[in-house]
């Protein structure tokens, strides 16, 4: 590792941990290796043609604007030789010169940076594509939500993305520029002074070191930290949108305002950090810029004043010396966006290792927890299943089996934080921490009604059909499905079903739990679980929507805290905490009685769950506790 990205991940731990499966390279050999693992596939994959013409035509571009600006800063030296020597008709034809050159070099120039920007949209477009592709599928969207190790995945997506596609195109065509400007120039340079050439290359090899040396870690470093202060600042603006309902209720504005002044003080605490290293930098930089205007002159003052060179040979000689340095010097001219620009790779790169197919695979996660195995299978079934919260030693639940054959029901039962909605998960596939197999129907053969039903921006049929964009189901027959859910005149209520409202601002929670209910009689679906959805509902309408479902044949898994709901079930799982639970039939369950002894061991579960050939009594509760 180079010395910048050792020092880099020293200074890492002044300020926290760093981010899980980040790798910090600034200006680094590793850093190059971050930015072709994110940028390869663009210009190797199916839009590498496209990529690689629109490059060419840049390049040509850029070829002809240098052309241009050697014959402009030609033209200038012959005008100023010119004017010194008196010689009207021989200045007047170079201004003629100028303006010809001038009428071709504007639209090269307005052109070229249109393509520049257009290019970096496309490659925008296409990163974008595929970093959402592979957040959105197989739900890395819920794995990132709980895990801390990323930092707001949805700014590295909407605006790291952004910054990265629009910097490397800049940069990219800022060094080839420089390439074909310092082959122009210092030809021209060298035609004028030999002693300049050498000047020029001590000169800018120097200030280069200097500006890497001492300026490179502390700004990469300060710059990595303000994009992740700023995306904690606004995401926390963005929670007191999203639960402002909540904070009004509790009268909370004086906490928020105490959280978002925290996160608000940190980026200010950093930028300020920031803005003293780039003050810094700053006077490196004019300084470094400066003395070029001097540099030539007095090399070249003794060849003018003694008659050899011309006055305009040694404004040709600053121009191109100004050029040339240019050239050279690109990274200390440019250091403050490269610096932003390498600590952007780094968070994308991050991201990419996650969310990307195939990125993955190269950097494995060498701290995994097992996984719980699944496995395709035409009945629910839990095959002495243990789970764990992600991140986390904890047993919640010891070597479950259970059996659930199509028309079953299941009520889970315990004491809150017993691992009830944990288990739901498990089985939804959301968590995979633990041991034990799990197999199950096709996904799309399940549904799940959590307690706070999703509404998404749309129409009334949208909240309907949801997940599905469209449905076979007519508008009659949809109509007919609110009323089967007890909202008979939502829709004249609201002006159709396409009509479009906030609609978590406008229905109660009871009416949202309903609505979301009308989504299982759309899709019909084989296995309906249910976290608590029913409890914002009086018991009238509980009793009627639990009915149908178990009129449908559809085979239910619940949790609920209710007496009233056993009726509807056909067996409860009572999960007693320490990873022990215990089957019983729905009948022989009291929500009041105490819990029965449990014994350590694995034993068998209810014969009607689990096909055994000793079953025991129908009524007998069987139990089993997780071994200490």
């Amino acid at each position: 590792m180079s010395k910048l990205s050792s020092a880099f991940t020293e200074a890492e731990t002044d300020e926290g941990p760093a981010p899980k499966r980040r790798r910090a390279a600034p200006l680094s050999v590793d850093a190059w290796k971050q930015f072709l693992s994110v940028a390869k596939p663009y210009w190797l994959g199916e839009q590498k043609k496209k990529a690689w013409v629109l490059l060419l035509l840049l390049i040509v571009l850029m070829l002809v604007e240098t052309k241009l600006a050697v014959m402009l800063n030609d033209q200038s030296g012959e005008m100023t030789s010119a004017l010194a020597a008196k010689e009207g008709p021989r200045f007047w034809k170079s201004v003629r010169m100028c303006l010809f050159v001038l009428a071709f070099a504007v639209p090269v120039y307005a052109f070229y940076y249109y393509m520049r920007d257009l290019f970096a949209n496309q490659w925008r477009r296409w990163l974008t594509g595929r970093f959402l592709d592979g957040y959105l599928k197989g739900r890395k969207y819920y794995e990132l939500g709980s895990d801390s190790g990323i930092d707001n995945p949805d700014q590295r997506i909407s605006e790291d993305i952004n910054t990265f596609t629009g910097r490397s195109i800049n940069f990219l065509l800022i060094f080839l520029g420089s390439i074909m400007q310092l082959v122009a120039f210092s030809a021209v340079l060298w035609s004028i002074s030999h002693l300049l050439v050498g000047v020029l290359a001590v000169y800018a090899t120097v200030g280069t070191a200097i500006a890497l040396w001492v300026f490179g870690t502390p700004l990469i470093h300060l710059n990595f930290w303000q994009l992740r202060r700023e995306a904690d600042f606004r995401f926390s603006l963005m929670r007191v949108r999203e639960n402002a309902e909540s904070i009004a209720f509790y009268r909370g504005e004086a906490q928020e305002r105490a959280h978002i002044d925290s996160k608000l003080d940190k980026v200010i605490n950093n930028f300020a950090r920031l803005i003293r290293k780039q003050r810094n930098l700053n006077f490196f930089q004019r300084t470094f810029s400066q003395l070029t205007l001097v540099l030539p002159g007095v090399i070249l003052a003794d060849g003018v004043l003694s008659g050899e060179l011309e006055v305009g040979r040694a404004i040709q000689a600053a121009g191109a010396f100004t050029a040339v340095l240019g050239a050279v010097g690109v990274i200390v001219d440019n250091f403050e966006s490269l610096s932003r620009f390498v600590a952007g790779i780094g968070r994308l790169q991050a991201l990419s290792e996650l969310v990307l197919p195939g990125v993955a695979e190269e950097y494995p996660d060498e701290g995994a927890h097992p996984r719980i195995q699944r496995h395709p299978a035409r009945h629910l079934t839990l095959e002495a299943l243990t789970l764990h919260p992600p991140q986390s030693e904890r047993v919640l639940i010891k070597e479950l089996n259970l059996v659930l054959k199509p028309g079953d029901a299941l009520l889970i039962t315990g004491d809150s934080g017993c691992g009830k909605s944990s288990l739901l998960r498990a089985i939804a596939g959301l968590w995979h921490t633990g041991s034990g197999a799990i197999h199950h129907p096709p996904i799309e053969d399940c549904f799940f009604l959590p307690q706070q039903p999703y509404l998404q921006a749309g129409t009334l049929r949208s909240q309907l059909i949801y997940p599905s964009a469209d449905t076979d189901l007519s508008d009659e027959q949809l109509l007919e499905i609110l009323e089967l859910v007890h909202l008979p005149r939502l829709a004249e209520r609201v002006g159709g079903l396409d009509a479009v409202e906030d609609w978590e601002k406008l229905l109660s929670v009871g009416e949202q739990q309903r609505l979301a209910f009308g989504r299982v009689l759309v899709h019909a679906p084989g296995i309906v679980i249910l976290d608590e959805a029913t409890s914002a509902l009086d018991s009238a309408n509980e009793t009627s929507l639990y009915a149908r479902l178990r009129d449908s044949g559809t085979t239910l898994i619940s949790i609920a805290h209710r007496p009233a709901v056993l009726r509807h079930h056909t067996h409860v799982l009572h999960l007693t905490g320490e990873g022990a639970w215990e089957v019983h039939e729905a009948g022989a369950f009291a929500f009041d009685a105490p819990a029965a002894g449990a014994r350590a061991g694995a034993g068998n579960p209810n014969p009607n769950l689990n096909p055994n050939p000793n079953p025991q009594p129908a009524r007998q509760a069987r139990k089993v506790a997780a071994a200490t």
